[in-house]
């Protein structure tokens, strides 16, 4: 069977991964590309193209793929002046891995079902380590048919392809997923910090945790790397852990349900930003914790 022309946006930290195993396992690729052309030479090298608008993109495509930072970004390829929406034709998939808004999930559904564009949503977990190896996790938002249709794109970049429901779903389940993640992230920062000022070794504190059924990757990665002085294991910069967050609590206002957890977590990372960490990973909500409770915790 002859294999979809598949469009690309967003070679960035996961994008470059999720490109190069499309490419090299045999998918006809076209990309636009932004800022990150340097990062696309071993792409193009593979045999990849490039297109000069998102317009021409979407005319030369069976699927698009973006993998972008959130919800303005989405919002401006696909309508922005040259968008995706000017190209597309009637069954064009557009496929958003971004962590975006579930408002903006279904502003761009509803926009594009006039065209007989689909719009779905599947966003991913795991880091660009996974993105490289080909082994990511994604969770779909779609109807039957359609995730059957994309299934096999999919399983050229993911180990685990998990079907979240009807369109929208893939992207409120990703939001809960980064709430729990976070709420995780947000309490070992604070429990380093609370062992560090009353004395306690940070090192026992991760033996007991690695011992019990608290232990797990994120565990590891959080602080156990920092306690060899490595805080980039998670490669997910605080600025966008905020965001995620913060489109986490706007989805649970939305219901006008309360979300006590995820405030805290949400304002626990606006302060990370706040005190200048928002361009490093996670695990610097530990250095964060440093400046706050003032006592050393990352060995240097």
């Amino acid at each position: 069977m002859e294999r979809p022309r598949i469009g690309f946006v967003g070679i960035g930290l996961m994008g470059h991964g999720i490109a190069k195993n499309l490419v090299t396992k045999g998918y006809p690729l076209a990309l636009k590309l932004h800022r990150n052309r340097e990062g696309a030479q071993d792409l193009l090298a593979a045999g990849a193209t490039e297109a000069a608008s998102h317009a021409e993109l979407a005319r030369g495509s069976d699927i698009v793929m973006l993998c972008v930072t959130g919800a303005p970004q989405v919002e401006e390829v696909v309508f922005g002046t040259g968008g995706l929406a000017e190209g597309a034709k009637e069954g064009l998939v557009i496929v958003d891995t971004s962590t975006s808004e579930p408002a903006t999930t279904t502003k761009m559904r509803d926009a594009l079902a006039p065209k007989g564009v689909r719009f779905v949503d599947a966003p991913l977990t795991r880091t660009p380590v996974e993105a490289e190896q080909g082994r990511l996790n994604t969770m779909v938002g779609a109807d039957d048919a359609t995730f059957e249709q994309l299934k096999p794109v999919f399983g050229a970049f993911c180990e685990n392809i998990i079907h979240a429901g009807p369109p929208g779903h893939g992207i409120v389940l990703k939001l809960i997923n980064n709430f729990v993640a976070q709420a995780f992230c947000t309490a070992l920062a604070e429990a380093c910090g609370a062992a560090a000022k009353s004395g306690l070794s940070i090192r026992r504190l991760h033996e007991v945790l690695s011992a019990g059924s608290l232990n797990s990757g994120m565990l590891q990665m959080i602080v156990g790397r920092m306690l060899e002085g490595d805080l980039g294991a998670m490669k997910f910069t605080l600025s966008n852990a905020a965001k995620d967050l913060r489109y986490y609590t706007h989805f649970t206002e939305s219901m006008m349900i309360p979300s006590l957890m995820g405030e805290a977590a949400h304002q626990s990372l606006v302060m990370a930003n706040a005190l200048g960490f928002g361009d490093k990973y996670v695990a610097s909500l530990i250095e964060a914790q440093e400046r706050i409770v003032g006592v050393s915790i990352v060995p240097r």
